[in-house]
This record gives structure tokens, sequence and C-alpha cells, in this order.
């Protein structure tokens, strides 16, 4: 059991709000909003990382105060006051189980696009154009500024009586900060020029939000305090901003944020992925805090508890947000509690979760798929009416995934893998040094089937026989693919496999041509190693869009080593062959858009990433041997009942997963294991 004087298990007295602990997630957008309202999907969210023990949980990456900041990505819609019930049900679960509630309000100003919702114009301090959202914002008129001044505390006091427990302005990127920001206030009014001038509007907002919510009601600020750009904000007026606002009597806590996020690479320093840096602003935060003496919350890349403690104990942070690591895992604090720090679900950095909702999509953890989707998927997996028998062919994401969840529900499961080693795919994604952490979904997966009681036999090429010998009631076939080469129409036998690139077993040759018609991380990653070895590299894409399967915060590195590499990169441009040339090799490429376009390159080497093919020799043999011949009812696997039909006198149900059916990705492994497994 951990110790009563463990740091992050100390309560923590913010003004008049004790919160029970020093762990939070802070605001982000999951993009689980229907109507830009926090319907069930969202409150669930919330809800199950107040059952799982957190003191504070912030809502909504940010609301938008006013209607003509039109949500980037998904944003809750603080102007409207419909919201107020659905945010009073969200909070009054969290508290129900013990968890503050607060949320961010902001005006985007430039960080969104006009062709949103109303079409309304943006605003920004002054008309500079953000990269991300590219749109050319007109600059803040005094209408305009009066005006948004008003919607704030408007928006506050909806905030207010919807009964959460306080509001945090957001100041990194937004509209409050650009008018701090050098980069972008370039006015000449008395809004710009001087520091005095530059806060002039959050002066206003605050003295507008305090007369309509009172000097009680609990108000932060989370703002950048150095924006790390030559241009920007910097450390010493950002840490003087933040002595500003401690001083003031106005607020109540600060949300320290270092860096700017107006352009994919910047945002990737501030919000930082796997292979980077752990916890990179801590000590800055930790900064912060001595300057001003003032409450500091703080969050990025803590995904570990060790880091989060450090942060507590050290006085570098009064609470620690682990919000991504929340996504992986809601039960943090409940696990500490129980002593059983090492069963946390790991955050691994892979960011697919904010890849997703800069992509526009919503928020879905790697390697947990009951995140975002509690209304149908459980995070604690309750116990099966009946005990079955279940073996699992394959130990790659998927097999472990429905391996551990079927033990968890009380199936006797045994598994059986042909390699060594399991991991599937995920160990090949991991053979590039910088996407290592990716071996923590396989690592907490055997830690818990070892829990469990669950026997892996390794070297074992099932047939039919050997599973028939085990009477089983179900069989799972999670055997995963092999890679495929593109369509050619020539040249199969010449060219290497992205596979064979990451696993080691083919050296890249010395001038290379990648040709990626994926469009995800495989190819990507392949290219990363070829290029880091010294290769002259050439990424050849069909795409119109460079590796979409991909989002901004995970373009980024591989970005940054293509182009300290000299890679050069070809879009919008198909391999249609290979053929040889005495010890070198020919690529023939053409276009989709001028049918007689024709190019050709002379490399040593052409490697190919187009997907896999599922290995299903197995399942196609125990089709005929099953119950429902491989069926699945997918109405009611969506809405509930008996997945598995009965086509034949079969012993057994068969069910196979993952990339076994077709090439996707490792969530759709994981929630395919999971989905399945909760139903046998």
């Amino acid at each position: 059991m951990p110790s009563h004087d463990d740091p992050l298990l100390q309560p923590y007295q913010l003004k008049h709000l004790r919160l029970k602990n020093r762990i939070m997630s802070t605001s982000h957008e999951p993009a689980y909003s229907e109507d830009g309202m926090p319907k069930q999907r969202y409150r669930l969210y919330h809800t199950e990382k107040a059952k799982g023990g957190i003191a504070l949980t912030m809502t909504a990456g940010s609301a938008v105060v006013s209607r003509e900041s039109p949500p980037a990505f998904g944003n809750l819609h603080a102007y409207n006051d419909e919201i107020v019930p659905w945010l009073r049900e969200l909070t009054d679960d969290c508290h129900e189980h013990g968890a503050a509630v607060m949320i961010q309000l902001t005006h985007l100003g430039r960080r969104t696009s006009w062709n949103k919702a109303d079409w309304l114009p943006v605003i920004s301090a002054s008309p500079i154009r953000e990269p991300a959202h590219r749109a050319f914002p007109k600059e803040a008129e005094d209408w305009d500024i009066e005006r948004i001044i008003m919607d704030y505390a408007s928006a506050a006091q909806r905030m207010q009586a919807a009964g959460l427990d306080g509001i945090e302005f957001e100041a990194y990127g937004h509209l409050m900060d650009g008018f701090w920001s050098p980069a972008t206030n370039k006015r000449e009014d008395e809004y710009g020029g001087s520091l005095d001038n530059r806060l002039r509007f959050t002066w206003s907002v605050i003295d507008a939000v305090r007369k309509a919510v009172g000097p009680d009601f609990i108000v932060g600020i989370r703002m950048v305090a150095d924006e790390d750009w030559e241009q920007g904000l910097s450390k010493q007026e950002g840490m003087e901003i933040a002595r500003r606002i401690a001083a003031s009597g106005k607020f109540d806590f600060l949300n320290i944020i270092r860096g700017h996020i107006d352009t994919d690479a910047a945002l990737n320093e501030v919000i930082p992925i796997q292979g980077m840096r752990s916890s990179p602003h801590l000590d800055f935060a930790g900064d912060v805090r001595e300057a001003t003496k003032f409450p500091v919350f703080h969050a990025a890349r803590i995904a570990d508890v060790a880091t989060a403690r450090h942060a507590v104990a050290e006085g570098k942070l009064d609470m620690v947000g682990m919000t991504r690591a929340h996504i992986a895992d809601p039960h943090i604090v409940r696990k500490i509690i129980a002593g059983e720090e090492h069963r946390i679900r790991p955050c691994v950095g892979a960011t697919y979760c904010l890849d997703r909702i800069y992509e526009g999509g919503e928020a879905l953890c790697i390697h947990n798929a009951a995140t975002g989707r509690e209304i149908s998927m459980p995070h604690v997996i309750s116990k099966a009416s009946q005990s079955k028998s279940v073996v699992v062919v394959g130990a790659g994401p998927a097999g472990l995934e429905v391996a551990r969840v079927a033990a968890e529900a009380g199936h006797r499961v045994e598994i059986l893998e042909a390699a060594d080693k399991a991991g599937g795919q995920v160990m090949l994604a991991s053979k590039n040094p910088r996407r290592k952490e990716m071996i923590g979904i396989v690592d907490w997966r055997l830690a818990e089937l070892e829990r469990l009681g669950v026997p892996l036999q390794y070297n074992i090429w099932a047939e039919a026989n050997d599973i028939i010998s085990l009477d089983p009631d179900i069989v799972v076939i999670a055997t995963g693919g092999l890679p495929q080469n593109p369509p050619l129409s020539a040249g199969d036998d010449l060219v290497t496999l992205s596979w064979d690139i990451l696993a080691g077993s083919v050296k890249p040759g010395e001038n290379v041509l990648l040709y990626d018609d994926n469009g995800g991380h495989q190819g990507m990653s392949a290219a990363e190693v070829i290029a880091q070895g010294g290769s002259k590299l050439e990424l050849v894409s069909p795409e119109r869009f460079f590796a979409p399967e991909m989002g901004g915060m995970n373009h980024v590195p591989y970005m940054r080593v293509f182009q300290q590499q000299g890679v050069r990169v070809t879009i919008n441009t198909r391999l249609l062959s290979v053929k040889r040339l005495g010890n070198q090799l020919i690529a023939i490429l053409g276009s989709d858009y001028a049918p007689d376009y024709r190019e050709e390159r002379t490399v040593d080497q052409v490697v190919v990433e187009h997907g896999t093919l599922p290995i299903d020799d197995l399942y196609r043999e125990l089709k005929p041997l099953s119950r429902n011949g491989g069926a699945v009812d997918y109405d009611r696997l969506v809405n509930g009942g008996a997945i598995f039909p009965v086509r034949s006198e079969g012993q057994f149900d068969l069910l196979r997963i993952g990339d076994a059916v077709h090439a996707r990705n490792i969530h759709a492994a994981i929630y395919d294991g999971l989905r399945y497994a909760t139903r046998f």
C-alpha cells in the first residue's frame, strides 16, 4: 500500500475549494461535443476520471465565449445559455465521486477559420496570419473589444450557474495573449506598445468577470510565460505578467505554458510527443511558482507518476497535470491509492489522441479503446455470466488485448504465438529508436496477462488440429498481416519492403527511393531510419497530402529529420514499375493527373510500403469446423445481443480480429480486442 505521506495524495486548499489530491487533468478539447454542448459522451469521459480518483478535471480546451470565435476543433459554446444544464449534469456527476470541475474560457482570436459555423470575421490584436489555421484576421476594433469583454463576463456567469468550481482564461495562442505578444500585437492605440497597454484587454476582462461572478468564484489563467521565440513574448516579460497577475488579487491560480503554438513544429515543443524529452517545461513552471509565490498548475508530458510526485515534492507545482496520461488510464489515482501503481496503463506518447483532434476527428487513445467510448465500452471489466474456454492465436496488440479482457471477464484463456516474442507490428514500430516507447503497449499487457495467469506459448505455428485438441468454446484468430507490394506492372522481385528496413534484416542502400502508398507511420518510420543512416533518400507518395494517415503532431519529428538529412519529398506521383540496370535499379514514376507523365529515377534500392494482407490460412481452415462459420452479427456487436450466429453443428465460435481481417492500425486492433472480448 502507498504511504499516507505520498505528496501526490495530499489535499490542496485553493481558496475555499479543497482538492483531495494533487493530480488533475488540464483543459483540452476531445471533440466529443454535440452541437457545441457537452452531452452524454463528453460527460461520461470526465466522470470516468472522477471515478478514477482525480482531484480536478478541467473541461474544454477551450469553450468559446463569442459567436464569432467559431470552434476550430469541437469547442464548447460557452456563449449559449443551453450549455448550463449540460455542464451542471457533468459537474454533479463528477462531484458525486469527489472530483472538482473547472472549465477553460477563451476567444480563439486568430486560431480558427472564417469558413466555419456562422462565417463571421476572424479577429486578432493585429492582422497577422496564424499558419496553423490559415486565416488572415482583421484587427479587433473598439466595438469588438467592448463586446468580447462582456461576452467573457456572461460566459463566466453561465459557468457559475452550472455549478462549476471555477474557470480559467486561455492565454496562449488565442486572443488574450495575442495582445501580450510583440509577435502578434503591432497596434498603435492604447492596446499596443508598452506592457501596460498590451495587458489592458486582460485587466478589462477580469474586472468584468469579477463584477459578474463576484470575488469568491475561482478564476485562474492558463498563460504563456515565455513564448520561447525571438519575435514573441520573452521570458522576462512573461514572468513580469505572471507576477502582476499573481499580485493583482483578481486571479486565484496560474496554469503555466512555455512556447508558442502557431505552427505544428512550435506546438510540438509545447506538447511533446514520444521520442522527445519528458516534462520539458516543469522546471520553468517551478521558476514561475518561486517568483510569484502563487498557486501554479502545469502539464506538458508529465506521463508517469514518479515525475508527477517529484514535481509536487520539490515544490515546483501545486497541482500536476497528467492529461494524456488520463486518456490512457483514467484510474491513475485509484491505482496509486490501492498500491497498484505498476498496473497503470502507460501513456506511450504516441499522441494519436491529439493528432485525431487536430485532423478533425475525436480524441482516441492508441491503446485504451474505452476512452471516449464510455457509453458502450468499460474501463473496468465485469465478470461474464458464464466462463468459457478461449484460445487466441497471435500475440500482437489485438491478440494480447482480447486475451486480457477475456481473462478479466473470468474466461479461461490461452495464447499461441508463432514468433519467439509477443508484440507483432508494435515490436516493428519500436525498432525506430525514436518510437521505442511503443513497447509499453506490449509490456503492460504482458504484465496484466501474467497477473491474470494466462499462459502464452511461443514458437507455435498453430494448425487446426492444435486448436481442436484444446476443446475451445471460442477461437480468436489474431495472426495479423504480412506486408505486400503496391501494384506494379513490373519489378515485384526487385523492391525491398519497409518492414525489412525497420527490422534491420536489409541494410539501406546508398541512394534510395521509398514509395509510400499507405500514408501512415510504417513508411515514414522506414524513411526516418534510412535517412538517419546517411543514405540519400527520395520519398515518393501518390497522395496530394503528405502522410494523410498521420496527424500534424507526429508529422513534425519526421519532417525535421527529412530536412536535416536532405530527404527529397515528392507527392502526387505513383511508382509504376522497377527494372534493373547493371547494379542499379530504375524506378519509373507516373501520375494520376497527367496520364502521359513519366519520370525515371536511377537508385540503388527501391523500398515500398503498401499495408498488409491478412495471415488467414488458419482462419479459413477452421471456418467449416466452427458453429458460426466465422460470421459476426454486426448489428448486435454495436447494439447488444449474441454476436455469433449459429450456422452449423460446429463445436466452437470463430472470430478474427485486427490486421488478420485487413490492414488497419494499432487502435483498431485494440478496439477489436476490447469490444469482442466483452461480448463473449
